[in-house]
Parts: C-alpha cells; structure tokens; sequence
C-alpha cells in the first residue's frame, strides 16, 4: 500500500512517498514556477521510485495554515488525482494533532488514523 504525502503550504514544497517499508522524499523551492509545475513535480518523483499514479492507495496533503498559493494548488492536485484514480486522500492540518509532540511527515498517515482525520474532505486554513 503506496500512500503519497504533500506539504506545499510551507517554506518549501515536500513530497513523500512511503512504499512498503521504504520512505523517499525530496524538497523544492517554494515558488510560484514549482507551484505551477506541482503536478511535474509529482510524477516525476514517482517515476524515480519506479511508481505511477495508479500505485498510489493513499493521498496526504497539509491544508495549512500556511500559503495560500500553496495550499489552493495541492489540494486542488489531489482533487484531481483523486476524481482520475478514485484515491482517497486526507486533508490535514498539524493543528489536528495537537497531543502529539514529535510530528514528522512518514507519521501523518498513522497520526490521521488515531486522530480520525476524515477522508476525502477538504477544509483549508490560509494565512492571512
């Protein structure tokens, strides 16, 4: 079970893939050009780790707060991947585990299980 985690709502756009045991990531400048190339961006970082978007169960995407251009672009991204593949995806907010003290990305799908994060759901918290 493939699951694909993306954070665009801060300093720089993170993507995530937890595959089996294996958890691969990469970082890029938070900018509009990466902004606009997002989808690019993600598949071709599925394709370095021999995936495509048909391999992908589960979809994690941070809904902020944070920026609003990065936020408006990934869940926009994820509502497309999931009306193509029929993914599931959590929107998530690091607000959501306000119990939790050490949160790291290769723990969001966990953390949105205990914290019954709800699925296909889509709330944002921009930054004014």
């Amino acid at each position: 079970m493939n699951k694909l985690i993306i954070d665009a709502a801060n300093d720089s756009i993170f993507l995530m893939i937890i595959k089996n045991h294996n958890i691969y990531n990469i970082s890029h400048e938070n900018s509009k050009t990466n902004y606009e190339k997002l989808t690019i961006l993600i598949y071709d970082f599925l394709k370095s780790k021999g995936l495509n978007l048909k391999e992908i169960a589960s979809l994690y995407v941070n809904r902020g707060p944070g920026s609003f251009a990065g936020i408006r672009n990934s869940l926009s991204i994820v509502k497309a991947m999931h009306f193509i593949q029929k993914i599931d995806y959590y929107c998530y907010s690091l607000k959501d585990f306000k119990d939790e003290n050490d949160i790291k990305h290769e723990n969001i799908p966990n953390l949105c299980e205990k914290f019954k994060v709800k699925k296909n759901l889509i709330n944002p918290i921009y930054l004014s």
